[in-house]
């Protein structure tokens, strides 16, 4: 089902609503994380997004990620499942976000070179220097991935 969420929008309107969503964590070669610059809120968040109707959360990840990137992944790891998030987009739509965070390979594709929809422009970070993020959700992904990848090492 296309635009599943543009549809559940047009029911409800603003209110607060439960999303489900799935990220991934891609460090290059100096252990530094790839965020993404969002168009919507203009601060930083981990390529990801909002999973379709029928969609799993890892089915989710690579098609966000490929979206917000420009890069195709694959699946190493589900780290963890977040569940206290919340959303506020400046046209006034709140979310609860459940998000799932994998770790990812990249395996294809290139990353973007071009301001796109979703994505205004994409870094690599230090786990310990960090640009404004979107929510505390995401700080608390990055948090968890820093740790998961110290003992993975």
């Amino acid at each position: 089902m296309a635009n599943y969420i543009q549809e559940i929008r047009a029911l409800v309107g603003h209110k607060p609503i439960i999303l489900n969503t799935a990220a991934g964590i891609l460090v290059n070669e100096r252990n530094q994380v790839l965020l993404n610059l969002r168009t919507d809120t203009h601060n930083w968040s981990l390529p990801g997004g909002y999973l379709e109707y029928g969609e799993t959360y890892a089915e989710g990840c690579v098609r966000e990620y490929k979206e917000d990137s420009g890069l195709d992944v694959k699946i190493i790891d589900r780290i963890d499942i977040f569940d206290r998030g919340e959303v506020h987009y400046p046209n006034g739509d709140v979310a609860q976000t459940i998000s799932a965070l994998y770790l990812v390979e990249a395996v294809g594709g290139a990353t973007l070179d071009h301001a796109t929809n979703e994505t205004l422009g994409l870094d690599y970070f230090d786990f310990d220097n960090l640009p404004p993020l979107l929510n505390q959700q995401t700080a608390d992904m990055l948090a968890t991935a820093k740790t998961y990848l110290a003992h993975r090492a």
